[in-house]
């Protein structure tokens, strides 16, 4: 029974407590570093997906939206809509944006997203100018975007060239209040009216475009209410749906999948942290255990002690834990201006409780967890053992503080879980967390009884280094776990840095062909190979048919039954790609049944991606149903492949037989690999004879490519940079520790004749063989660590430049070992009689 009550217990700790935290500052920037970097990434994809959440109405453009390809909706499914509410309609298409007139520095023609849109769009919001205000567009009119205006060289007044038709630009988009719901592009907008639009003669049978109908929908039908309607009425279509609350799904999901990954790079962070956290706590307690002895020499009881105590820890928790969330929430402002127009949207101030509370309750938790034991052994340790612990410690605690540390354990576990988008890679990126502190554990208590048990070097240097590894007091193993850790991210991060760059810079050039020609008239295909050979006589053509479909069944289950998606099953929302080969496509290898007679002439055949097939648990035999240009086909599954994806040709999850989809309308699609100083002329070429063409450079892919990867990549380097802080400041914590013991050692060093030099230096000599020890661990972990989000994340080629990690790994190890030596300076400062005094 405690003798002491909370308010008591309270009085005795605030007078205890400095003002200044001193002893507890190494936990207070544990914790702030973890909690911030939690609370900042959560409230920053709260932020993004909530405005976009908000914003739904103008970014989509409606309350609802229906989309289609490579046709125009009928006049029943117009009038369809048309009764749910008002009707905008758009269409989009990729096309060239040529000059009317050559002008040097100005490329030839560019690539574009040429929209046309009704005289009522926009339905929501404001599309707004750069001078002027926006009208609706006459048929020669054309609003560009800036993007499109620099490369060209254009400016209000010129005319530019879609198809065989010349349009006037009447201004410059300032802002396309749509742009995210439209989802990615691959070159600059331009936007023109619907008869604008037709007068370019691109919307030919068979190309490739999209038409979106935006509904503003009457009073009293909900968004819900009206796509269930559409989906029982043309349930055949293949339409492609959103509504105001999912205006861009795509974007949503990119940034909560990357918020959670990074959301548990930073819980990796706190974990760590919490061991400098239990550092900086054994230090202090052991500052205070004279203090903790006179206490229970004058009938404090062990519950006493344990409240005075972990009252001051709470109070320095719940300071740093208060600091951390209010950077967590400001933080956001400053990367959403340094963000700019990288990110979709521009979203305001506001403080997000949700993430906010969470990285509290990962914060007070992991504090808890790893403040417990320490403490336990300053409460169930008597008065003598205190007073012993300087050269006779005790690493064991009570069942009850356990059970304490093993319950705030499961609830981290089970608060991540929850909270995560998908379990089970939360679960594994978690598992290898403590995969790799347990493997450091167990290395840095072998170092240990290894060194006690080497026989003693001849050099005193070196003998009183590994001494420091085993003495009374030593921090081998706090020290084991920093270094490990700080050497370990230090690799990986240069390993995925350089994998990354092989990736872009040699692998995706040996492969990649030159260009990309969509929209190719299926009746040119001879004349198309003629004129690339004329121009180009070393290309190498792929001509393939181009359609667009939905799936909408596979087996016996129709995707718009499915509540959830299977996992990884991607395909299956909305359109993707089709088309028929009589021969097995490049770049696929058949892995089961048999591919279809060059004369088949039965039954609808397909042939599908083995991955897709086992995420659908399809196999030969079995039945797709797929929806094109608003027909429904049923073909039964003739053989699976394995295809190739990182070729960046053309690579088809359903390929079909021949006499399943040549009647119907289509395009042809062609990749050229050709040598470079033939590209201009081809692109000359082919736009002058095939004007309803478009032509995709490769190094524009690879250059956005690029941008995605560096911007993926400089977000993982600065969280695992919180990472990097959390080990260093492990490695501090642990200096901390044990500062008591070898200020002892260094003042009896001093006695005897020791130089401030050679005390260092043995300390030197003791991070140094630490440092070996774990370089190859580190090699090897960061290795594998790096491999896993390269091949796992990217799924990318692993190609690691080990000159560099090796050179990152050195450098990592000088920098850890000079902030070793550094917070070692203050024990050589401590002077002989002032410290034998206080003995």
């Amino acid at each position: 029974m405690s003798a002491l009550g909370w308010g008591t217990a309270w009085s005795i700790a605030r007078r205890d407590l400095h003002a200044g935290f001193r002893g507890l500052r190494l936990l207070l920037v544990c914790l702030f570093l973890g909690v911030a970097t939690l609370a900042t990434i959560g409230s920053l994809t709260a932020s993004i997906t909530g405005e976009i959440s908000a914003r739904g109405q103008i970014l989509l453009g409606g309350d609802v939206e229906v989309g289609m390809t490579q046709r125009q909706a009928s006049a029943q499914e117009r009038a369809a809509f048309t009764a749910l509410g008002t009707v905008s309609d758009t269409i989009r298409t990729r096309a060239m944006a040529r000059r009317t007139t050559p002008i040097a520095g100005a490329p030839d023609a560019v690539l574009t997203e040429l929209k046309g849109v009704d005289a009522r769009y926009p339905l929501y919001g404001s599309l707004t100018l750069e001078q002027g205000r926006y009208a609706p567009l006459a048929p020669d009119a054309i609003l560009i975007g800036r993007a499109l205006s620099e490369r060209l060289l254009l400016k209000t007044g010129d005319r530019v060239r879609y198809g065989d038709v010349d349009f006037r630009i009447v201004g410059l988009i300032a802002d396309e209040p749509d742009r995210v719901g439209e989802g990615f592009t691959l070159g600059p907008v331009a936007i023109v009216s619907l008869d604008g639009m037709k007068r370019t003669g691109l919307l030919q049978p068979g190309a490739l475009y999209e038409t979106k109908y935006r509904v503003r929908l009457n009073p009293g039908v909900t968004p819900e209410d009206a796509v269930d309607g559409l989906k029982q009425r043309f349930a055949t279509a293949g339409f492609e749906y959103k509504t105001r609350d999912r205006a861009a799904p795509g974007a949503v999901r990119f940034f909560e999948r990357m918020g959670q990954f990074l959301s548990l790079i930073g819980l990796a962070a706190l974990v760590i942290a919490g061991i400098g956290v239990s550092n900086g706590v054994a230090s202090y307690l052991g500052q205070k255990r004279g203090g903790i002895a006179t206490f229970k020499i004058l009938g404090a009881t062990s519950a006493d002690i344990s409240r005075i105590y972990l009252l001051q820890i709470a109070a320095a928790s719940a300071l740093a834990v208060g600091a951390g969330l209010v950077v967590g929430a400001v933080l956001p402002i400053a990367f959403v201006a340094l963000a700019g127009d990288l990110l979709p949207v521009a979203p305001g101030f506001a403080v997000y409780p949700l993430p906010l509370l969470s990285s509290a309750a990962y914060g007070l938790l992991i504090a808890f967890a790893f403040a417990m034991p320490p403490l336990a052994r300053a409460r169930t340790h008597p008065a003598a053992a205190q007073l012993r612990s300087g050269v006779e410690e005790s690493r064991r605690i009570d069942r009850r503080s356990t059970l304490l540390v093993a319950l705030a354990g499961a609830l981290v576990v089970t608060l991540a879980l929850v909270t995560a988008r998908e379990p089970i890679f939360a679960a594994a990126v978690l598992g290898a967390v403590a995969l790799v502190l347990l493997i450091l554990l167990g290395i840095g208590a072998l170092i240990r009884r290894l060194s006690a048990r080497l026989p003693r070097p001849r050099r005193p240097l070196l003998r009183l280094a590994l001494s420091n590894l085993h003495r009374p007091g030593a921090q081998t193993v706090a020290l084991v776990i920093a270094l490990g850790l700080a050497l370990t991210l230090f690799v990986t991060l240069a390993a995925i840095q350089t994998s990354l760059d092989a990736e872009i810079e040699r692998a995706v050039p040996q492969r990649a062909p030159s260009q990309f020609v969509l929209d190719i008239p299926s009746e040119s295909r001879d004349a198309f190979s003629a004129l690339v050979k004329r121009e180009a006589p070393e290309a190498k053509l792929n001509i393939v048919p181009s359609l667009r479909g939905t799936i909408t069944a596979y087996g016996n289950t129709r995707v718009a039954d499915l509540k959830t998606l299977p996992e990884g099953a991607w395909f299956l929302r909305g359109e993707r790609g089709v088309t028929y080969s009589a021969m097995l496509p490049e770049g696929s290898e058949l892995v089961a049944g048999q591919w279809w007679p060059k004369d088949y002439a039965g039954p609808p055949l397909v042939s599908l991606d083995r991955e897709a097939a086992t995420l659908l648990k399809l196999g030969v035999g079995d039945t797709m149903t797929v929806s094109i240009l608003g027909r429904e086909i049923t073909a039964k599954i003739a053989s699976l492949r394995q295809v190739n994806w990182d070729t960046m040709g053309f690579n088809y999850i359903l390929v079909f037989s021949p006499n399943t989809l040549a009647a119907a309308p289509h395009s042809l699609t062609a990749t050229i690999d050709m040598e470079p100083k033939n590209e201009g002329k081809v692109s000359r070429a082919l736009l002058g004879a095939f004007p309803s063409a478009s032509i995709i450079a490769v190094s524009e892919v690879v250059g956005q490519v690029r941008t995605i990867l560096d911007q993926m990549a400089t977000a993982i380097l600065l969280s695992a940079s919180v990472t990097i802080l959390a080990g260093i400041a492990v490695l501090v914590g642990a200096i901390a520790a044990s500062r008591q013991a070898r200020s002892y050692d260094s003042v009896i060093l001093k006695t005897l004749g020791a130089t401030r030099r050679q005390i260092l230096a043995a300390q030197a000599l003791e991070y140094a063989l630490l440092a070996l020890t774990l370089a190859a661990l580190a090699l090897g972990l960061g290795g594998l660590a790096a491999w896993y989000v390269i091949t796992g994340v990217f799924e990318f080629g692993w190609a690691p430049d080990w000159t560099i990690v090796g050179a990152t790994l050195g450098l990592g190890a000088l920098l850890t070992l000079g902030i070793g030596l550094l917070g070692s300076l203050p024990v050589l400062s401590v002077r002989p009689a002032q410290a034998l005094r206080r003995l």
